[in-house]
């Protein structure tokens, strides 16, 4: 019988979220990565295994082989260790760390590092419009005109209507996200936004307006995982991965059984939580994919924290930080900020701050453990980790 490895994050490190256009991609990803070891009390010559995640370098940047770009800069390219990229969409990241985790668990490596990084206020405007709707169906989708901020109306209209949701309570997603950034050095805005300042502000694609939209950010994020013998043999602390779950749903949305139901979410939830043996009501914080403020509803409801329709009821205290389930401490995409290939990755980094206790003004009281969710787009990939704490 095959004796599977356990995975464990000992470092994590990251950049600051924003326009950081004085800053370089091999740049923003060597800084991420050196705290990210740093941080893990390790030297590079231990890491085994290097994965990369990226989304839009090579349109934006023109800088393909993401894991090939970092190995170099950092120095890992040295020690001839395998740099892959991984490409997943919005959900680079997060399929980057569940690569690393099924590499360790496997037995192959026991010590792998992960590194998201992206540039996307290097365009401008049109420009990057034009780039990030190349993540629909391009022939079914962008063809026609649509953007990625286009779907996200057309579900909300369907959504808002079918359950009599109003634009009050999207807006409360990103109330909460910008009250958590407010106290997040990293994040990209950290201004503290009003419930009437969300609803008011300029309409992108109706009902939806710049306050329910994330932003185009640059940065990085880092982590490091190792196996449980490398930990318990160098007596280092980590947090367990309990469990990784990826599934996949039809890209475009007109091909779906709901356009507010997102089966990948629904489906790697489900089996993320079977693997972990926990249920929604054991998390003690998440850190969901909210791109748009009605991606954020739909998604307490797929992750199972809420029935469809319902999740209005969790808004606004359940999922502040003191609330039940405290949703995207960090300041979620929203706010923290959107810079594709580093957010699944940079989730990882805020739970690892969330578990040991160091997140300061915005620690969640005790967590236990902690739910990281990230999707492509429109919900076409979803890849669901489950975190225990100390």
């Amino acid at each position: 019988m095959i004796t599977l490895n356990d995975v464990y994050i000992i470092g994590a490190g990251e950049t600051k979220f924003g326009e950081l256009w004085e800053r370089s991609l091999r740049e923003l990803a060597t800084e991420a990565g050196l705290r990210a070891i740093e941080s893990a009390g390790i030297y590079s010559k231990d890491v085994e295994v290097l994965y990369g995640s990226n989304t839009l370098g090579g349109a934006i940047n023109a800088q393909n082989d993401i894991g090939g770009l970092i190995s170099d800069f950092t120095g890992l390219a040295h020690n001839n260790i395998p740099a892959i990229s991984v490409e997943a969409s919005t959900a680079s990241g997060g399929a980057a760390v569940r690569e690393a985790y099924l590499g360790i668990r496997s037995g192959e490596y026991n010590v792998a590092a992960v590194g998201g990084v992206e540039k996307l206020t290097d365009l401008y405007g049109s420009e990057v419009l034009d780039l990030t709707s190349t993540l629909l169906d391009s022939e079914w989708e962008g063809f026609f005109g649509a953007t990625p901020a286009a779907i996200a109306a057309l579900v909300a209209q369907k959504y808002m209507k079918d359950f009599n949701v109003d634009h009050e309570s999207l807006a409360m997603m990103s109330v909460n996200d910008h009250m958590n950034a407010s106290k997040n050095p990293d994040a990209h805005y950290r201004n503290v936004l009003t419930v009437e300042g969300a609803v008011s502000s300029t309409m992108v694609a109706e009902p939806l307006g710049m306050m329910d939209c994330s932003p185009a950010s640059d940065g990085a994020a880092a982590i490091i995982l190792a196996s449980e013998e490398y930990v318990k043999k160098n007596k280092i602390h980590g947090i367990k991965i309990l469990a990784s779950a990826v599934a996949q749903d039809y890209l475009a949305l007109h091909s779906r059984k709901s356009v507010y139901r997102f089966d990948s979410t629904v489906v790697a939830a489900r089996n993320a939580f079977k693997k972990s043996g926990l249920k929604p009501d054991d998390i003690s914080f998440a850190e969901i994919h909210d791109s748009y403020s009605i991606y954020g509803l739909i998604e307490l409801e797929d992750l199972g924290f809420a029935k469809k329709g319902e999740a209005k009821k969790l808004l606004p205290d359940d999922i502040k930080l003191d609330g039940r389930i405290p949703v995207n401490p960090s300041g979620g995409l929203k706010a923290k900020g959107n810079p594709f290939g580093a957010t699944g990755v940079g989730q990882f980094v805020e739970a690892f701050q969330q578990l040991n206790g160091k997140a300061k003004d915005r620690q969640v009281k005790s967590p236990a453990n902690a739910l990281l969710h990230s999707m492509a787009v429109s919900g076409s990939t979803s890849v669901v980790h489950i975190l225990e704490g100390n």
